[in-house]
C-alpha cells in the first residue's frame, strides 16, 4: 500500500469506486454502443460483413497489445499520467471514428480506441490495491464491478437510440463526449496512488526483467486463466447475440435488452455478494463457490439445450446465473494476481488483462463464428471455456497452496 493512502482520498470509498468504474466502462461502451448500428454502418460505408467484423477485431487486438505496456508505464511514471493520456487518446480516436468516410479509416480509429481504453481498466486495479488493505480492496473491487456492470446493459440501448434518431456518426460523437467528461473528472479527482519510493525505473532491462518475472511465474499464468477465460463463457453469448437472440430465441431487436439486463443483473449480484463476503470467509472458499455455481449451471445449460428447443422463457437464466458465479470470484482472483507482485502491480494488472483480452479476441474472431449457429454448441463452448479456468484454479490450489492462502496439508 501507499503509506500515505489515508490522506489521498478523504471522500467516501464508493465515490472512488464510481470514478474507477467509469474508467473501466470505456471498454464495454466502445464495443456495445456501436453494435446496434452494424448494418447501418456497413450500408453507409459500403462494407462487407467481414470488414465490419474487422472493426471489432481491430479494437480487441489493439486492446490486447497495448495492455502489455499500460501497467509498466503506470509503475514508472505514476497512475495519473497513464490514465489521462489514455482517455485523451480514446477521445481523439472516437472523433476519428465519427469523421470516418471509409471502412479502412474506421478500422484504423477503432484500433486506436483499443490501444487506449485499456489504460483505465489496468490502472484502476492497481490504484485500488495501492489505496486499500486486502479486505477493503476486495470490497472496493466488488463495488467497481457493480458499477461497471451497468455499462454493457445501457450501452446497446444508448447506441440503438442514437442510431435510430440520428445516425451512426452520433454514436462515436457520444463516445468522444464521454471521453471529455472522464478526462476532466480524473484530472480533477483521481489521486496519484503510486508513492514516489515505489516507482520502477523506466529502463529496458528493468522492464524486461519485470515481464520475465511475472510471465514466467506459473502461479500468475494460472490465476490469469482462472479469471480471464471463464469470462468468455458469458462473453460468447454477447458476441453471438444477433444469432442467439434473433435467430434461435426469435426475439425482436427491441427485446434484446432482456438478455443484457439479466446478464448484467447477474454480474452486479455476484459482485455485491463478493463485497459482502470480503473478510468473512477465506478468499479461496469464495473462489470455489463461484466455480461451483458456474460449473453446475453450465452443465444444466448443456443438458437443457440438448433436450429442449431453446426458448427465451428459460434460455437466458443460465447465462445470468453463470455471470453471478463469475462476478462472485473474479474480484478475489484479481487481488491475488496483484499481491503476487506488490512492487509491480501495474505490470501484473497489464499482463492479466492481456491474457483475458487475447482470449476475448480468439473467441470473437474464431470460436463465436464456429458455434453461434446452434444453442447446443454455444452451451458446450461456454462450458469448455469455464472448464479451462476451473482446471487452472485446481492446479494452482494443489501445486502452490500458499499462493491462495491455504496450508499445504489442508485445502478448502
Amino acid at each position: 500500500m501507499n503509506p500515505d493512502a489515508d490522506k489521498l482520498w478523504t471522500a467516501p470509498r464508493w465515490a472512488l469506486a464510481v470514478l474507477l468504474a467509469a474508467l473501466g466502462m470505456l471498454g464495454p461502451f466502445s464495443i456495445d454502443t456501436y453494435i446496434p448500428a452494424f448494418a447501418g454502418i456497413a450500408q453507409s460505408l459500403d462494407a462487407t460483413p467481414v470488414q465490419m467484423q474487422q472493426t471489432l477485431s481491430a479494437y480487441l487486438f489493439g486492446f490486447a497489445f497495448m495492455n502489455l505496456f499500460h501497467g509498466a508505464l503506470a509503475d514508472s511514471f505514476g497512475r495519473r499520467p497513464v490514465v489521462l493520456t489514455g482517455v485523451a487518446v480514446f477521445t481523439l480516436a472516437s472523433v476519428g471514428c465519427a469523421l470516418s468516410q471509409s471502412i479502412g479509416a474506421l478500422v484504423f480509429f477503432r484500433a486506436l480506441q483499443g490501444l487506449s481504453t485499456g489504460a483505465g481498466i489496468v490502472v484502476s486495479r492497481a490504484v485500488i490495491r495501492d489505496m486499500f488493505p486486502p479486505a477493503d480492496a476486495q470490497r472496493v473491487m466488488s463495488q467497481v464491478t457493480i458499477y461497471f456492470g451497468v455499462a454493457p446493459a445501457i450501452a446497446p440501448i444508448v447506441g440503438g437510440y442514437l442510431f435510430v434518431h440520428a445516425d451512426w456518426h452520433a454514436i462515436f460523437w457520444f463516445l468522444a463526449g464521454v471521453g471529455v467528461v472522464l478526462w476532466v473528472a480524473n484530472w480533477r479527482l483521481l489521486p496519484e496512488s503510486l508513492h514516489p519510493t515505489q516507482r520502477q525505473p523506466f529502463r529496458a532491462r528493468n522492464l524486461l526483467r519485470g515481464y520475465w518475472q511475472i510471465g514466467s511465474d506459473p502461479r500468475f499464468f494460472l490465476l490469469a486463466l482462472a479469471s480471464g477465460v471463464p469470462f468468455n463463457g458469458m462473453f460468447l453469448y454477447v458476441l453471438s447475440a444477433p444469432a442467439f437472440l434473433g435467430e434461435h430465441l426469435q426475439l425482436r431487436p427491441t427485446q434484446f435488452f432482456w438478455f443484457f439486463v439479466l446478464t448484467i443483473g447477474g454480474i452486479m449480484g455476484g459482485a455485491w455478494a463478493s463485497g459482502r463476503l470480503a473478510g468473512k470467509i477465506a478468499p479461496r472458499r469464495q473462489i470455489r463457490h463461484g466455480f461451483v455455481i458456474m460449473l453446475a449451471v453450465s452443465l444444466v445449460n448443456v443438458a437443457a439445450n440438448a433436450l429442449f428447443a431453446a426458448h427465451a422463457a428459460w434460455a437466458l437464466v443460465p447465462i445470468a446465473v453463470f455471470a453471478f458465479g463469475w462476478a462472485l470470484m473474479v474480484p478475489v482472483v484479481t487481488l491475488m494476481v496483484l499481491d503476487l507482485f506488490p512492487e509491480r502491480r501495474g505490470l501484473a494488472s497489464s499482463l492479466q488483462a492481456v491474457v483475458g483480452s487475447v482470449a476475448n479476441g480468439v473467441v470473437a474472431g474464431v470460436i463465436a463464428p464456429l458455434v453461434m449457429h446452434s444453442t447446443v454448441t454455444l452451451s458446450i463452448a461456454s462450458l469448455l471455456m469455464m472448464s479451462v479456468g476451473l482446471v487452472a484454479w485446481i492446479v494452482l490450489r494443489r501445486r502452490w497452496p500458499e499462493a491462495v492462502g491455504a496450508s499445504p496439508r489442508r485445502l478448502a
